[in-house]
């Protein structure tokens, strides 16, 4: 060990002559003005070795080997190397094993390679490297952009009478089960778009263009959250879907000015189509309360007639059984009835025949219905 008097690194006496870069390897100092020599890179590597095996617990040697004591033939592993490596390993694969989730994630743990368990929210242990975990989001609501939202024509559809349409909705959905999601879909967000698409196309196909654009928006976003759910089920994905917005149904853009047009004159014929419509209901409401009445009057003049001749008829009865019991008083009794009758409302003079039988004489009478005519006019 008299040549290595250089510290860990190696000292003078090797070959390379890399221990003392201000000697020449001979022991004379360079001529100055000739500057440091710069070691080489075999020289730096040589010490970074014999530096490690001074770590390890071995003998630090100089040169290419020449410096070996005895027992110093290679690094030596003690109690403590072994222990600190042990204690490092154990921290390695603790690391390596444990993990976390958080409350809006779920994990699943994959026994060489082969689903094992599913992971709930905190900390979890998979002994590393014969079990994995996946760590999925389950919670968080992601959305797919659908229809022309992204400037394309992936949103112009054929409606059932014949029409295009250009539609634009997002489907929102989350993962209700991980295992299924990992393991059953290849390509998750490709297969939600193509499923909710073709159900959109499909739920299209069956409606007319004017409901679509008015009132049953919010039918065919329920229809189409069905049916794609259906069908991501079918598919044993692990997908839920959350919710459809639909956005916007508008027609296609050369033909808007000319759709609005049209419905601009559909809209007009349906105010003049009502208009006529409450017309007629009116006219005939009217025509129906008038043959009602006329109805109701020739029922109330019928039965007014039938009781009036009814009545007659009970009452010539009656005289004729008064009559068969006396006919002479019922015959004075009729005509003075009848006379009443006519002459009742008839302003009248009396005359009565004189002594001589003439008739020139004047009776007069006291206008009692005269009387009481003016009384009435007074009090009103």
């Amino acid at each position: 060990m008299a040549g290595n008097s250089g510290g860990p690194w190696g000292g003078g006496g090797s070959s390379g002559g890399g221990g003392n870069r201000g000697n020449n390897g001979d022991g004379r100092k360079p001529p100055e003005g000739d500057g440091p020599q710069i070691p080489e890179i075999d020289e730096l590597m040589k010490k970074g070795q014999e530096q490690l095996r001074v770590l390890m617990g071995g003998r630090g040697g100089s040169g290419r080997g020449g410096g070996q004591g005895a027992g110093g033939g290679g690094p030596i592993f003690t109690k403590g190397t072994i222990l600190i490596g042990v204690v490092v390993a154990a921290v390695l694969w603790g690391a390596a094993s444990f993990y976390t989730v958080k409350p809006e994630e779920q994990s699943v743990e994959l026994f060489l390679g082969e689903f094992s368990a599913v992971g709930n929210p905190g900390l979890n242990f998979a002994p590393w490297p014969f079990v994995t975990a996946e760590v999925i989001p389950v919670t968080r609501e992601q959305t797919e952009d659908m229809g022309g939202a992204r400037g394309s024509d992936d949103g112009l559809m054929l409606t059932g009478d014949e029409n295009v349409v250009d539609i634009d909705y997002q489907v929102v959905w989350n993962i209700n089960d991980p295992a299924k999601f990992l393991f059953n879909l290849r390509d998750p967000r490709q297969t939600i778009r193509a499923v909710s698409e073709s159900a959109m196309r499909e739920i299209i196909a069956q409606s007319e263009l004017a409901p679509i654009l008015n009132r049953d928006r919010g039918i065919i976003a329920e229809r189409l959250q069905e049916l794609i759910q259906s069908t991501m089920d079918s598919y044993d994905s692990g997908i839920n879907i959350v919710r459809v917005n639909f956005d916007k149904a508008d027609p296609p853009q050369d033909v808007i000015a000319a759709f609005r047009d049209v419905q601009a004159a559909a809209q007009e014929r349906d105010r003049l189509q009502n208009v006529a419509d409450a017309y007629a209901n009116r006219v005939l409401a009217e025509a129906r309360g008038e043959a009602a009445q006329v109805l109701e009057e020739a029922e109330a003049y019928r039965a007014q007639q039938i009781n009036s001749a009814q009545g007659e008829a009970s009452r010539f009865s009656a005289v004729l059984e008064e009559y068969s019991k006396a006919p002479d008083v019922t015959r004075k009794r009729l005509y003075l009835e009848r006379m009443e009758q006519v002459l009742g409302d008839v302003d009248k003079i009396i005359l009565d025949e004189n002594s001589t039988g003439q008739g020139q004489g004047v009776v007069p009478y006291l206008p009692l219905n005269e009387l009481r005519r003016n009384q009435a006019e007074g009090n009103n």
